[in-house]
């Protein structure tokens, strides 16, 4: 086991960031922390790395306790947000610095760098300034810089915000490379439910401090435990009691997708309110009975473009597609 964690708990003055968590991660796993803001996940990661000390509860790292451990003493790295380079320093210089500081010798320290440049295909850039590269280079050097000490424990906090959409969708599939070639335990911290479900083998939903479920990226999206969790990772259509009893005849607080809810010729009948085209989908915001719901049906569906704002559609929703939720929105 690469991280347990038993029972700890994180306060602030009079503020709980983090309340009694229990958290298991395995030796080679990517793992994301996926949460809102202030719903403790930074918090755990900064703890892991040593950043902060836990109020209550133990850290082992490896089978070893490391709660009250400086960071230089624990067997990890760091990459984040904001890359922290040296801009004095050209980028194998960067890399090269936390060898360093370990006394690695000038030759040894200088292949090692390269080999992690290699892997971050950035071998060709190692004599620039980091004011002469790219957003998305800049944080390859970042993670080259963190994986040439060879860790055995990669946490990154949120390493991709910066970065725009296209940059940060090539950026997931390099990064999830990278771990499976180094084979060590990633964990990555995002309020990004898409770069969660890409990069993870499994991930823990954090709000108010606590854990709301952990599991792999198809088990939070297609069985959420709780009306946070559907909500948060995808988009849901969550129907209270009164909701399921008066649509499906069926009590207690359920969810159905919007890709599982069908617009055609046979349901019931329900207007539409919006129409928003997403290039491979179509999303319809409806009015069924009172409630308002979300269709999304593929755009190469010729009947689907025909829809308009105002029109009457068909709803046709399956009980058996229906998930059982255990608690309310927190």
């Amino acid at each position: 086991m690469a991280i347990s964690i038993r029972g700890v708990t994180k306060k602030f003055g009079n503020f709980t960031a983090v309340d009694g968590l229990n958290l298991e991660i395995g030796s080679g796993e990517f793992f994301s922390m996926l949460g809102p803001s202030g719903s403790g996940k930074t918090t755990v990661l900064r703890m892991i790395a040593g950043f902060e000390l836990p109020t209550a509860g133990n850290i082992s790292l490896n089978g070893e306790d490391v709660t009250t451990k400086a960071p230089f003493d624990r067997d990890v790295n760091t990459v984040f947000q904001d890359y922290a380079l040296f801009p004095h320093l050209n980028v194998i210089d960067n890399v090269e610095y936390g060898l360093r500081v370990r006394g690695i010798h000038k030759d040894e320290r200088r292949k090692r760098a390269m080999e992690a440049l290699e892997k971050v295909h950035l071998a060709d850039f190692a004599q620039r300034k980091p004011s002469q590269l790219s957003g998305g280079q800049r944080q390859r050097v970042a993670l080259a810089r963190a994986i040439v000490v060879e860790p055995k424990i990669l946490l990154l906090d949120e390493p991709l915000g910066a970065l725009d959409l296209k940059l940060r969708e090539k950026m997931q599939i390099e990064l999830k490379q990278l771990q499976r070639d180094l084979g060590i335990t990633f964990i990555f911290v995002t309020h990004d439910q898409d770069e969660a479900l890409t990069l993870s083998d499994r991930i823990a939903i954090f709000n108010n401090g606590k854990i709301e479920q952990i599991g792999t990226p198809v088990e939070l999206y297609e069985k959420p435990a709780s009306e946070f969790v559907a909500r948060f990772v995808g988009t849901a259509n969550v129907f209270d009691d009164a909701a399921s009893k008066q649509i499906f005849g069926k009590a207690g607080t359920n969810m159905i997708r919007p890709e599982q809810v069908e617009l055609g010729a046979k349901g019931k009948a329900a207007t539409i309110l919006e129409t928003i085209y997403l290039g491979s989908t179509i999303r319809f915001i409806l009015d069924l009975d009172g409630h308002q719901i979300i269709a999304e049906v593929s755009a190469s569906d010729d009947s689907a473009r025909t829809y308009r704002r105002g029109a009457t559609v068909k709803v046709n929703m399956s009980p058996t597609d229906l998930v059982a939720l255990n608690s309310k929105e927190k």
